[in-house]
């Protein structure tokens, strides 16, 4: 029970294959997730602008810009 068979081995190398195999999936896995998080913070600040165009009267906003 406490040795590896070559079942264990096997399943350790495929998971391996997957992980660093082929075209680097590991670094295109955290580069689309760094795309959804700077998608995700600029959506946030798109809708904070928004707000902020909603809340302030037209001659607040033109103070407020300078």
């Amino acid at each position: 029970m406490g040795a590896l068979s070559i079942w264990h081995i096997a399943l350790i190398v495929v998971v391996a294959l997957l992980l660093f195999g082929g075209r680097g999936k590991i670094s295109s896995i955290m580069g689309d997730t760094a795309k959804g998080i700077r998608a995700f913070r600029e959506g946030l600040k798109g809708e904070e602008s928004s707000e902020e165009a909603k809340v302030l009267p037209k001659d607040e906003k033109d103070s407020a810009r300078s």
